[in-house]
């Protein structure tokens, strides 16, 4: 590590960057600088050739930290021409400050993408100095013109696309030219062109791959949209125009066509009110004065403050000699933004280039399967050498399929890869050994809330075989090491054997015993029988049992409700035609899917062929056939949510329809919301991919499953990215409608731009001392509640406290109450304590969070009280009915007896005086597990065998995975995973604990694999959020 004496004379101190920055971009080839000490978070930054890279940086590092990082380890000396962009919550595209701290901007570092991509457009592409540099612009046009930003005529973008094809796959032939138009798309009408970008790619034969990216640069750059980015705006008479910065100043369109420019030598002043935009000009003496100011409206203030910023930035880096210095801070107040450019300039950048002798440092293409200057062995690539190997890992993320299929003759990369390849364990997906963090094992797909551009992730594009890098990769980086918790099978017992010889159950098959039936030991011995011990096999096997469950709650949707509301003439037909048209095709496919696997896992266990060893012990080709099936489902997959909308709809315009909705989810069949079923597909897609994700890592690359599961893994991480917008906004949307259902007194939660934050128990202080109460956070307002008496169980709305000018004050000592903090509003002030100091730092972190959000919108939230509720005069507190725990158990072992609405996460909360925010309903969607487990109460002796499946921060039971309904249910919440001591007698392998108060349940699962994924998986769940979620939400929004 550079300690800050040795960089006394850096190039970065030079130019006057802050020390406290750390290594400047100038000096490629040295470690990430130290860092504030604190917490570190994991931040994950999608870069311009398709790889996604996860930074470890501390939470208070400023942006500059990160942006650091990334260029040390691209070894990008000309890194000032690029940013990080990002999608905030309002779905509005930022640019992150590197002077700000990088977490007081992204809400959730876990669920967002950072973008690595050009920010800066030079006039002329030859002044970027550095090939690597001129690489990645070009791979911004690629980018640009895929998504149909870049406009231009057919034969500007035949010839752009001829110079793209020539540095990926070499000269032309017309058979692979053709295949690689057929699997990669460049353009959005590329089909109609493609005649002539052949035509132009014959023309290229002996150009190498930094020629194309200069001669694509060298046509990019004299079209009128290269490097333009609009931003909607209305001119004062009303007319639709767009607004856009350049090099030369600030541009005006209509459409696509520019009507107008002002030079920044003719610009006297940029500046915004609300939401006007304002150029103001130099006095020109021809001209009237009142056209002096121009005016623009914009759709937001913010929108106005958004690109007011870029057009600072762009003026700065292309006219300014050397960056801006501070302002100094006012004694008394502020008046205006304190913003600045943050960087060096372009002629800094120039001139240091100019000056400096840099070594030429080689870099690897990633989508160029040819051989060129710039490629080198993958031990000394640059996109991986200078991140030093004790805290960096690269995973294979994901393979393009035709590249699997074009060379599956060719030998393995497996020779290749790195050391820390294999023996380093993943960001995602861990094996979290007992009493490990589960958090460093889920996903980090927090999406920016967009499709992502076509090409980026297209299965179609060709990856280098002779290079690690021939295929998305991801990197950690940080200044710690990456412990190692992967479970290899070395060592590990047969999963019907234990340490004494004696063989247990192998739980694989519902015909080993009749479901529900209780064996003693002897039994138990004589129903043994081998099976395959490698941990891919366990791995496909989670495959098969979470399938089985999924095809289940597709039949809730295609069958059940479906044969019910054909029935009721009260339900709209279109409704019914649109839910119908949109999950009866999925539901066909994954019969299909299941069929496949259980084929295939019969065959991997032996029970046919079994004299054939290698043919079958694999799952990675099913998979991905499969997958690449499922692509052409992505229609109907992005229509789910238009049937959520659509049924809500219906509900609220018919009171039939509502009733008809709501007794069906009173059925047995119908366990949990019926608009959570709705959303299974888009979440079944994050579970293929972890799935993949953990066969990928526990294959080694020359493994013969390597290549297929790593091509289905690119493929289904392609249709992710593309449908999580729409998962995230839905997810909010659904548990928005859910709370609606629990609560009385509110007209409507679920409006435009409203975000559910976090529900649970509080005590509010009142004159009758403290009572319990049932808390909501929203984006705009905090409502608290009590258990009222309606037959459906549902919560009454006491009050409103919104979070515009609120504040908050930890008031223990004022009060004598512990855990205790006062919220102080407009109209009112409430004192509330928590159950525990770390119950109680959640809720006063998710608050603080919520009010600055509100503060960010400039207007008071919506009132969400009915009209009944705000025109009389609040209730006073009352004691709240309380129940027994043994009550609540009781309402929730059998789904039988269960009220309504009687076993929700609400309802669970309150009994159990906890809370979760809407990071741990996120979690739960990925951490969802079926298969056979024995069960074993605290004082019986048998164990037995039943069908468990762990969704929605729950346990549900069956007899066996062909039920159609649970028998019974056991919420997690409160409770607490472990494993049996010794004095417990469980003298078993594999046993996990459940226990809460006096409530204790034991469970068994059949391997080493299982077991660590169901302790997981529980985790999740039963833990608060101290233990298995970061203290801190900084680290998760």
């Amino acid at each position: 590590m550079v300690e800050p004496a040795d960089r006394s004379s850096s190039a970065g101190q030079r130019l006057g960057a802050p020390e406290s920055f750390g290594v400047s971009t100038l000096e490629p080839g040295l470690r990430p600088p130290a860092q504030a000490p604190g917490k570190q978070v994991s931040i994950r930054v999608q870069m311009l050739d398709d790889t996604q890279e996860v930074f470890q940086i501390s939470q208070r590092s400023p942006g500059k930290v990160l942006f650091d990082l990334i260029c040390v380890h691209l070894n990008l000396t000309e890194g000032d021409y690029f940013g990080l962009e990002y999608l905030d919550h309002r779905k509005m595209t930022l640019w992150l400050d590197l002077l700000k701290p990088t977490l007081k901007q992204i809400r959730r570092p876990k669920n967002t993408i950072l973008r690595f991509v050009v920010k800066f457009f030079p006039p002329d592409h030859t002044q970027l100095m550095e090939e690597l540099t001129r690489y990645l612009f070009a791979l911004q046009i690629k980018r640009d013109l895929a998504c149909g930003r870049l406009i231009c005529n057919d034969t500007s973008a035949a010839l752009m696309v001829s110079h793209i094809i020539q540095s990926e796959i070499g000269d032309f032939d017309e058979t692979q030219s053709w295949q690689h138009l057929l699997h990669n798309k460049y353009l959005p009408d590329q089909d109609a062109i493609r005649d002539k970008i052949t035509e132009c790619h014959r023309k290229h034969v002996g150009q190498t791959p930094a020629e194309s990216d200069y001669q694509l640069l060298e046509i990019g750059r004299r079209l009128e949209m290269y490097g333009i980015r609009l931003h909607p705006a209305k001119d004062r008479e009303g007319t639709k125009l767009s607004l856009a910065v350049a090099h030369t100043g600030v541009l005006v369109f209509q459409g696509y066509t520019k009507i107008n420019a002002f030079n920044w030598s003719k610009i006297r002043k940029l500046s915004f009110k609300r939401k006007k935009f304002q150029i103001k000009l130099r006095a020109d003496p021809t001209q009237n004065a009142h056209h002096d100011t121009l005016e623009f409206a914009m759709a937001s203030r913010d929108c106005c403050k958004i690109f007011w910023k870029i057009c600072v930035e762009y003026h700065a880096f292309f006219r300014l000699f050397e960056e801006p210095k501070p302002k100094p801070k006012p004694i008394l107040f502020t008046r205006g933004s304190s913003f600045r450019f943050s960087g060096r300039t372009q002629k800094q950048i120039i001139d240091y280039v100019k000056d400096s002798e840099l070594k030429k440092v080689p870099f690897e293409r990633k989508h160029s399967k040819i051989l060129s200057n710039s490629s080198f062995s993958p031990r000394t690539s640059s996109f991986g050498s200078q991140v030093p190997k004790e805290s960096a890992l690269s995973i294979p993320l994901a393979d393009q399929p035709d590249s699997a299929k074009l060379s599956r003759q060719a030998a393995p990369n497996g020779s290749e890869e790195p050391p820390l390849v294999s023996s380093t364990n993943g960001f995602q997906d861990t094996q979290a050994a007992p009493g490990s963090d589960p958090t460093q094992s889920r996903r980090s797909h927090g999406g920016t809330g967009s499709a992502p551009d076509q090409h980026l992730l297209n299965p179609g594009s060709p990856g280098s075989d002779d290079s690690p890098l021939g295929s998305p990769h991801v990197v950690v980086n940080g200044n710690g090491p990456v412990n190692e918790q992967g479970m290899g099978s070395a060592g590990v017992l047969a999963p019907g054997q234990s340490p004494e010889g004696r063989q247990i159950s192998p739980l694989t098959s519902p015909l080993l015993t009749e479901a529900g039936y209780v064996r003693n030991d002897e039994e138990e011995e004589a129903r043994r029988k081998k099976f395959p011990t490698d941990k891919a096999y366990f791995i496909a096997k989670e495959l098969l049992t979470t399938e089985r469950t999924y095809l289940k709650d597709l039949q809730v949707i295609t069958e059940s409700f479906q044969s019910l509301v054909a029935k009721d003439e009260a339900f709209p037909e279109p409704v019914q035609n649109l839910i119908s048209a949109n999950y009866e095709p999925v539901y066909k496919f994954h019969q299909g899917f299941l069929k496949e696997v259980e084929q295939r896992l019969a065959q991997w266990e032996g029970r046919s062929n079994a004299h054939i060893k290698g043919d079958y012990q694999r799952i990675g080709d099913v998979l991905l056939k499969n997958i690449q099936g499922l692509r052409h489902l992505t229609v109907n997959l992005q229509k789910h949510s238009e049937c959520l909308v659509e049924l809500e709809r219906a509900c609220r315009s018919g009171r039939k329809v509502e009733t008809l909705c709501r007794d069906f989810e009173q059925q047995r069949v119908c366990y949990l919301p019926f608009n959570i079923f709705l959303l299974r597909p888009l979440h079944r897609l994050l579970h293929y991919k972890l799935i993949l994700e953990r066969l990928c890592k526990h294959y080694p690359p020359t493994h013969e499953d390597f290549r297929d599961s790593r091509a289905a893994l690119a493929d289904i991480s392609e249709m992710v990215l593309q449908l999580q917008g729409t998962m995230m906004k839905m997810e909010n949307f659904q548990k928005l409608l859910e709370l609606n259902k629990d609560l009385t007194g509110i007209d409507n939660l679920a409006i435009r731009g409203r975000e559910f934050i976090r529900l649970g128990c509080l005590s509010k202080l009142s004159g009758k001392g403290l009572q319990q109460r049932m808390f909501f956070l929203f984006s705009d307002s905090l409502v608290y509640t009590s258990r009222g008496m309606t037959p459906a169980n549902q919560f009454k709305v006491h009050g409103q406290l919104p979070l515009y000018g609120m504040t908050i004050r930890e008031s223990e000592e004022e009060w004598g109450v512990p855990h205790s903090f006062t919220l102080f509003g407009h109209r009112q002030s409430v004192v509330v304590a928590a159950s525990c100091a770390s119950e109680m730092e959640r809720w006063v972190e998710d608050i603080r969070m919520a009010i600055d959000l509100a503060e960010q919108s400039s207007s008071p939230g919506t009132d969400l009280l009915s009209t009944s509720l705000t025109d009389n005069k609040l209730l006073d507190d009352g004691v709240a009915e309380q129940e027994s725990e043994e009550e609540l158990c009781g309402s929730r072992s059998s789904l039988e007896r269960q009220g309504h609405r009687g076993n929700t996460t609400v309802h669970v909360c309150w009994h159990r005086n906890t809370s979760v925010s809407m990071v741990d309903f996120s979690v739960a969607v990925e951490n969802q597990l079926s298969g056979n487990l024995l069960r074993k109460f605290k004082n019986s002796n048998g164990w037995q065998k039943l069908w468990v499946v762990f969704t929605n921060f729950s346990l549900f039971f069956y007899k066996s995975h062909q039920d159609d309904y649970p028998l019974a249910s056991l919420p997690l919440l409160g409770y607490s995973v472990t494993v049996p001591a010794e004095s417990e007698n469980i003298h078993k392998d594999y046993v996990f604990k459940l226990h809460f108060k006096s409530h204790v349940y034991y469970f068994r699962s059949e391997s080493e694999y299982t077991f660590e994924r169901w302790m997981e998986v529980i985790r999740s769940a039963t833990c608060s959020s101290s233990h298995s979620l970061p203290s801190t939400r900084k680290d998760l929004y």
